[in-house]
C-alpha cells in the first residue's frame, strides 16, 4: 500500500468536454471516438464495471462537472494536488478539448487541492491575440502555466521554436512571471499529421529560452528515442509520464523499459506523474501498481537500468511538481489534514 506521507501531486488533469454539443464538424466524431477507444484500453481492468459503466463510449463522451472529477481525484484516490490543464483544439471541438473555462472552474471549486494551467494557441485567431489571452488568464484567472499543442488540421500546425510565432508566446510567458510551458508531443488525438507532433522543435526553445521549463507529455510516443536525448541534453525539459504512466495496464514490461531508460539516461528529478484523469479512469490502481513496481534484475543486467528506489518514486508522484510549482509539502500536509 501507498505510504501515508506520500505527497500525489497529479501533473494533469482535464475537465473534458466531449460531448456531442462541442464537436466543430461531423468529421470530428472520429477524432473523439479515437481518442475515447484509447481510454478505454488503458483504464484498468473491471474498473468500468465496478463503477457500473455499461456503456464506455457513451459514459466519457459528455461534458464533465467539478463534482465528478473531484470526487474521483480527492475521494476515491489518494491524490493531494491536482493540475487542471487546458487543450484547445479548436480545430476539432468548438471550446476546445478540455476548453480553459471548464478547467478554471474545476480549480475554483477546489481551492488549494489544485492549481490551473491555462491554454492558448497562436492560430486561433492570431499571436497577439494569443498573448492577450495568456494575460487575462494569468491576472484573472491565476493561470501558472499553460499547455500548448502544436499539431493541427487545416495547415495550423505550428513550431515551439518559431521565432515569430512560438517565441512571442515564450516572451509573454516570462513577463507574466510563468516559468513553465508543456507540450502535448506524439501520442496524437486528431488526425494531424504525426510528425506535426515531434519532440524536435522543443530542443532550439530550451536552448534560446534556458530560465524557462519545458514539460513534454507522453514522453512523446513514438518519439521515444528523440525524447530522452532531448532530455539528457536539456535540463529544463521535463518528462511527463501522462497517458504513459497507464500502459501498465496492458504493457507492464514496455512501461518499465521506458522508465529505466530514463531514470539511467536522465535521472527522476525531472520526471513528473500525470494521470489524464478522467478519461483514463480512477489514477488509485495505477499509483499503487507504480509505488509497488519494481525494476527487473534482467532489465538491469542487460539494459544496465538502475534500481528504482522509493526516493525516485516520491519524486515522480508528486515531490518534483511540488517543486516546480513552489509548494511546500509539509504545509499542504498539514492544511490537508485539517480540511
Amino acid at each position: 500500500m501507498l505510504n501515508g506521507d506520500v505527497f500525489v501531486f497529479d501533473n494533469v488533469v482535464h475537465m473534458y468536454d466531449l460531448s456531442d454539443d462541442n464537436l466543430k464538424r461531423p468529421q470530428s466524431d472520429a477524432d473523439r471516438h479515437w481518442h475515447l477507444t484509447i481510454g478505454k484500453q488503458k483504464r484498468p481492468k473491471g474498473q468500468d464495471k465496478a463503477a457500473g459503466i455499461t456503456d464506455p463510449y457513451g459514459a466519457f463522451a459528455k461534458r464533465w462537472t467539478s463534482p465528478e472529477l473531484g470526487k474521483m481525484l480527492f475521494e476515491q484516490s489518494s491524490t493531494d494536488m491536482a493540475m487542471a490543464q487546458a487543450v484547445v483544439l479548436y480545430d476539432v471541438y468548438k471550446d476546445g478539448f478540455a476548453p480553459v473555462r471548464a478547467q478554471y472552474d474545476f480549480c475554483k471549486a477546489f481551492p488549494g487541492r489544485t492549481l490551473f494551467c491555462g491554454g492558448v494557441d497562436p492560430g486561433y485567431p492570431s499571436v497577439a491575440a494569443a498573448c492577450e489571452e495568456m494575460e487575462r488568464q494569468v491576472k484573472e484567472w491565476g493561470a501558472v502555466s499553460f499547455k500548448f499543442y502544436t499539431g493541427h488540421l487545416e495547415g495550423k500546425s505550428w513550431r515551439a521554436d518559431d521565432p515569430k510565432i512560438a517565441y512571442p508566446l515564450w516572451e509573454k510567458a516570462r513577463s507574466l512571471g510563468i516559468k513553465v510551458l508543456q507540450f502535448h508531443k506524439g501520442f496524437p488525438i486528431t488526425r494531424c499529421k504525426l510528425e506535426d507532433l515531434s519532440p524536435l522543435d522543443l530542443q532550439q526553445a530550451a536552448m534560446d529560452f534556458p530560465d524557462m521549463i519545458f514539460g513534454l507529455h507522453h514522453l512523446a510516443l513514438p518519439y521515444f528515442e528523440e525524447t530522452v536525448f532531448i532530455a539528457e541534453r536539456f535540463p529544463n525539459v521535463h518528462l511527463v509520464l501522462s497517458g504513459t504512466m497507464n500502459l501498465p495496464v496492458v504493457a507492464p514490461w514496455e512501461f518499465k523499459m521506458y522508465v529505466g531508460r530514463i531514470l539511467r539516461d536522465v535521472g527522476s528529478e525531472r520526471i513528473l506523474w500525470g494521470s489524464e484523469c478522467p478519461l483514463l479512469g480512477n489514477p488509485q490502481p495505477v499509483i499503487e501498481w507504480f509505488w509497488n513496481m519494481q525494476i527487473d534484475e534482467e532489465l538491469q543486467e542487460r539494459y544496465g537500468f538502475p534500481e528504482i528506489t522509493e526516493t525516485d518514486k516520491r519524486r515522480i508522484l508528486g515531490e518534483n511538481q511540488a517543486k516546480l510549482f513552489g509548494i511546500d509539502i509539509a504545509k499542504k500536509k498539514r492544511e490537508l489534514a485539517a480540511a
